[in-house]
């Protein structure tokens, strides 16, 4: 049983943890789940969601190296 209350595994990426909390959110949009089935559902979401915040900070980082310290605003292109 200690399975139970062990961490969540960590999204092999971005787009797979972006997945995950697409499918959590419908979920509990849908209003079915039990009340204590929609607490975990609500903390794995927000765990993904730190994750996804994260990864995308590390790649505004590596765009600040690339762009030589400067993180240069989005172009929209026409």
């Amino acid at each position: 049983m200690a399975r139970s209350a062990s961490k969540p595994t960590e999204p092999a990426s971005y787009e797979q943890a972006l997945a995950e909390l697409d499918r959590l959110v419908a979920q509990m949009e849908d209003g079915q789940l039990p009340l204590d089935q929609l607490l975990d559902a609500y903390r794995r979401a927000s765990e993904l969601l730190q994750f996804c915040r994260g990864r995308l900070q590390a790649v505004e980082e590596q765009v600040k190296v690339l762009d030589e310290g400067v993180l240069k605003p989005w172009a929209a292109s026409a």
